[in-house]
């Protein structure tokens, strides 16, 4: 539920914090008291657009704070672990909106979100009714969604099918608008996949064909650099090892005349020894090196084949071997067209099979449940006023399987005996469609899992006694949900286990709006108020409601 709404700056409010509970929230009022703010700061919460003319003159910021109590949240949870925010481990979940001058800011649980993120929570959250939010009730497909969780459908496998048959279909239209190809692209498939394929690229041979490259064309440098460094350390006169043996020989008599010298001159027998290394090493690079020209030649032409197919089907060989991929699955459906388009036909049978199958499972679960749901809501109807009135719940076959399943619902309605039923969305006016709109929500009060519904003045245009039905129902909704409704009629105010007055007060030269709660004598003086003030009868019949 909602636990606790703070405002502050928000039009007329300065600050207001509001602590609600369980059961049937009642909010009253003068007309232009403030009513509306709240459902503004809903609205807010629940994702709406804002800009800087909901902030209170003189101040620069305005903010909508609502904390949920939820214990066990899995859908919310869900979008917000996808949306990268922390999930209501225990249980709570705080929505923070501040509207400013130049920008705006909203929070999920002190981390910042976006407001798409606001809205997918908030589907889950709030079910908010007013004289004109009715939209959804008219809509075919949230009729249908209606249908489904009375009947306690879940579309997923159907829709799961749904898409691997369209899926198949669009593969079978996209082959066959291909068509088949000309001899000339055939030939010239060929001859592509045959230059690859004789080719035989290989992305990790490039760096070594490099490296090769290098050496072979450098050949007689390198042949003459490495010579010149293995006659310095030997075979040349005065060579590096002939001096190193001099020297070899002088630190021994030193180390004769002065032992203590061996230490420092055990460096220089190491050094000799490297240098014999060397030599050798030197020697075998040498016999190694290959300066054959042809050697040069086959490695320019393979560089100059790789570059080759780069520049034509690349730019890397990895984009060389995923065309080669591509125009060797090209061929081999031109080729073997007839046996392709038999696979392709057969996938999309198949996929209709087991989509028909899914969908008649669904249809018949819908078909049951459909009067029995038509037949609840004419129960509600005629508690809500509609003495004669039809209520039905229509399935009609689509022509093809839609995405919805194989049928349609349409939600007829026929207020007045002796006129034909027709679409709800086509007769009903504002406030017949309020009091369908909750019939339906009554009915459907087991299967809703949105734990706020707001219910503001949809009894507009009600009779006295309708009101004091409309109280009942939204009572009773009330035991199953969090209901809050927004009313003039004192009969619906009454059934509120919890009451609270919105007034507006003229303090200086400043306007404030007010929440307080009421009861006692509070709550019975501002029943009187909205029965139309003064006399002992008038207070009375509020004492009269209110028991």
């Amino acid at each position: 539920m909602l636990s606790l709404l703070k405002i502050k700056n928000l039009a007329l409010v300065d600050s207001l914090v509001w602590q609600l509970d369980h059961g049937l929230v009642g909010v009253t009022g003068e007309t232009g008291a403030g009513k509306s703010v709240i459902v503004g700061a809903l609205k807010l919460v629940l994702g709406e657009r804002a800009d800087k003319s909901l902030i209170r003159t003189g101040e620069s910021t305005c903010t909508v704070e609502a904390v949920f109590d939820l214990p066990n949240a899995p859908l919310v949870n869900a979008i917000l672990e996808d949306s990268g925010l922390d999930v209501c481990d225990d249980g709570q979940l705080i929505i923070r909106r501040v509207i400013g001058q130049s920008s705006n800011k909203q929070f999920v649980n002190n981390s910042p979100a976006t407001l798409g993120v606001l809205k997918a929570v908030g589907e889950y959250l709030v079910d908010l009714h007013g004289p004109h939010d009715h939209q959804g009730l008219l809509s075919v497909d949230r009729q249908l969604a209606m249908l489904d969780a009375y009947a306690g459908v879940d579309p997923a496998e159907y829709q799961s099918s749904w898409r691997a048959w369209r899926e198949r279909i669009d593969a079978l239209e996209v082959f066959q608008t291909q068509g088949m190809a000309g001899e000339r692209e055939l030939d010239l498939l060929r001859h592509q996949l045959a230059e690859i394929d004789a080719a035989a690229p290989n992305p990790s041979e490039e760096e070594d064909l490099e490296n090769l490259y290098r050496r072979a064309s450098n050949s007689s440098h390198l042949l003459e650099l490495a010579s010149g460094a293995a006659s310095m350390i030997s075979g040349a006169e005065d060579s590096l090892l002939e001096r190193m043996g001099q020297l070899q020989r002088q630190c021994r008599d030193l180390e004769k005349l002065d032992p203590g010298l061996r230490e420092h001159l055990e460096s220089v027998d190491r050094s000799a020894m490297e240098l014999q290394e060397m030599e050798v090493a030197l020697r075998d690079y040498l016999v190694d090196l290959n300066t054959d020209p042809e050697e040069l030649l086959r490695l320019e032409e393979r560089i100059n084949t790789l570059e080759t197919l780069k520049r034509k089907y690349g730019p890397s060989l990895d984009d060389v071997l995923l065309f080669h991929q591509e125009i060797a699955q090209r061929l081999d459906s031109v080729e073997n067209r007839s046996e392709r388009l038999k696979e392709l036909e057969d996938e999309v049978a198949s996929a209709r099979e087991a989509l028909d199958r899914a969908g008649l499972t669904m249809s018949e679960s819908r078909r049951k449940a459909a009067p029995r749901l038509a037949k609840e809501i004419a129960t509600h109807l005629k508690e809500l006023g509609f003495k004669q009135a039809a209520f039905d719940v229509q399935l009609v076959a689509n022509k093809e399987p839609e995405s919805c399943g194989l049928e349609s619902v349409e939600f007829g309605f026929g207020p007045n005996p002796g006129e034909p039923m027709k679409p709800l969305r086509q007769i009903a006016s504002s406030g017949e469609i309020s009091r369908v709109m909750l019939s339906v929500k009554s009915a459907l009060a087991k299967q809703d899992a949105t734990p706020l519904m707001v219910f503001d003045e949809i009894d507009a245009n009600v009779g006295g006694e309708i009101a004091r039905a409309v109280g009942e129902k939204m009572a009773r909704l009330g035991e199953r949900h969090q209901v809050v409704a927004i009313t003039h009629f004192p009969q619906v105010a009454a059934m509120a286990s919890r009451h609270f007055v919105v007034s507006k007060d003229v303090e200086g030269d400043r306007t404030f709006s007010r929440l307080e709660e009421v009861d006692g004598e509070g709550r019975i003086d501002e029943m009187v108020r909205m029965l139309g003030g003064g006399g002992g009868e008038v207070r009375a019949m509020a004492e009269s409601l209110l028991a």
